[in-house]
């Protein structure tokens, strides 16, 4: 069932999401975007470059996070402007020794922000955390509802 405008208030939670992130999503995402930057599937290069470790993609993580809103409207269509500010890494550790473990998790949660009935639309304001920190900043999804 689709969310329907009249229903939202300021305040409202939409849900929260549990993402499990491993190496080969990362993989995946590289093939599917074209950025095959080794800090994201290579240790090695990774660490040589001064990081802790393999880190995810900041859009991976982006778009990992907004699938909490598109689900909710039961229309991923219904979100007509998404934005954010990265801040700190998502590190992705090597989970091969056990295949179903997630190398990283992080955590969403979406409350409606803002709401303007003229235009029948809603800010949704979505909380990214990973290892207890934020990791996006000012995660705001505007969404057109019927």
């Amino acid at each position: 069932m689709t969310v329907q405008f009249r229903s939202l208030e300021v305040g409202q939670e939409i849900g929260s999401a549990t993402i499990p992130i491993t190496r080969q999503d990362l993989v995946k995402y590289a093939g599917a975007s074209g950025d095959f930057n080794p800090i994201h599937w290579n240790q090695a290069f990774a660490m040589s470059v001064g990081l802790p470790g393999v880190i995810a993609h900041g859009m991976f993580t982006m778009g990992a996070a907004v699938q909490l809103v598109s689900d909710w409207t039961g229309d991923p269509g219904a979100v007509v402007d998404y934005q954010t500010r990265f801040t700190k890494l998502v590190i992705v550790e090597d989970t091969t020794a056990e295949p179903a473990a997630a190398g990283a998790v992080v955590e969403v949660r979406g409350v409606i922000g803002a709401i303007n009935s003229e235009e029948k639309t809603a800010r949704v304001d979505l909380t990214v955390m990973y290892g207890g920190q934020k990791v996006l900043v000012k995660a705001q999804a505007v969404v057109k509802l019927p």
